[in-house]
């Protein structure tokens, strides 16, 4: 009988598994980390390609095609990384770790997000990259996604701002909003359709979020629980939600959190389809390939609990049958007796 988790990569990142990216295109898969290695696998095969060494803890990757990758890590640099070569070069620096950097496939551009509470704006072919710096922010960058025109950005003091990537150079924020969850935002990931962005807290609670502020599309956002269980002489035990990923071939999304369960969401019918329970540790970055096939998952301890002894960091590559992730039709409502 396989393994429900899914199949263990070997060579597994030896410190905190930040982020997981499969590619676009193949089904490569890219593993950033505390260990100040970017490590590149074959998903398909579950056989490890090769390990990158950075000059200091990986915090954020970007994926945009099977020769590039771009880091942010905890020194402050913006770098990209030619694979296969593994030759690496400076884009620039913050003042402060970079915990988030994405690629805008539109414009060719990088966008990088710091704890020094901006955004700056990189055009990785210039000899000079750097665009525009963008801030003060109202707080640290901690979470950043993008999909068609819109980046989503959400920081300490939840807060949330969202930009036009058509318009990064002005600086403005088209938005900014305050998250509508009572704790802080951990993971934010927009909706591929464009519509919108779910947005994850440590509370282990999900906000389903809409761009357009007309009151009859803002009627339709809302909230759930997810990522709790009751725990014996301790009732409901709350855990954050670390990672959002949504499922590009059928449109649903899966939440991973600090009690190391997987749950698959319908966001639009407001219904979770299956749960993964349980990983050794915290889920804290997962990742669907572009054909659906697979679920990158990192088992890897988020210290929700303090510096107390756990499971291993380890990356499981998980079969996924259509039937967890596709959407359930709608039923027809009963008539009337």
């Amino acid at each position: 009988m396989a393994n429900a988790l899914g199949d263990l990569l070997p060579a597994p990142p030896t410190d905190g598994i930040t982020q997981l990216k499969f590619s676009q295109f193949t089904n490569t898969l890219l593993a950033s980390s505390w260990d100040k290695t970017i490590r590149l696998y074959d998903g398909e095969r579950r056989i490890p390609l090769a390990t990158y060494p950075q000059s200091a803890p990986v915090l954020d990757i970007s994926f945009p095609d099977d020769g590039t990758v771009f880091a942010g890590a905890l020194d402050g640099t913006v770098s990209r990384l030619q694979l296969p070569s593994g030759q690496r070069t400076l884009l620039g620096l913050h003042d402060a770790p970079v915990r988030c950097v994405t690629y805008l496939p539109d414009r060719g551009l990088v966008v990088s997000g710091s704890w020094d509470q901006t955004l700056k704006l990189w055009d990785p072919r210039a000899p000079n990259p750097l665009i525009k710096t963008i801030g003060p922010l109202p707080g640290k960058v901690y979470t950043m996604s993008c999909s068609q025109n819109k980046l989503v950005v959400g920081t300490s003091r939840r807060f949330v701002l969202i930009y036009d990537t058509r318009k990064l150079e002005y600086g403005a924020a088209e938005q900014q909003r305050e998250s509508s969850l009572k704790y802080q935002t951990r993971t934010i990931a927009t909706y591929p359709d464009g519509r919108g962005y779910a947005l994850g807290s440590v509370e282990g609670r999900v906000a389903m979020e809409l761009f357009d502020l007309s009151p009859e599309v803002q009627a339709g956002k809302y909230a759930f629980k997810c990522h709790r269980r009751v725990e014996e002489n301790k009732g409901e035990v709350v855990y954050p939600v670390h990672c959002i990923a949504y499922n590009s071939v059928f449109g649903t999304f899966g939440t991973g959190g600090g009690d190391g369960v997987i749950n698959i969401w319908d966001g639009d019918n407001k219904k979770r389809l299956f749960q993964v329970s349980r990983y050794p540790t915290s889920v804290s970055a997962m990742s669907f390939s572009r054909d659906s096939r697979f679920l990158a998952v990192a088992s890897s301890y988020a210290y929700e609990k303090g510096d107390i002894p756990h499971e291993p960091d380890q990356i499981y590559i998980r079969p996924v049958d259509a039937a967890e992730v596709r959407p359930k039709a709608k039923q027809a409502p009963k008539p009337a007796v």
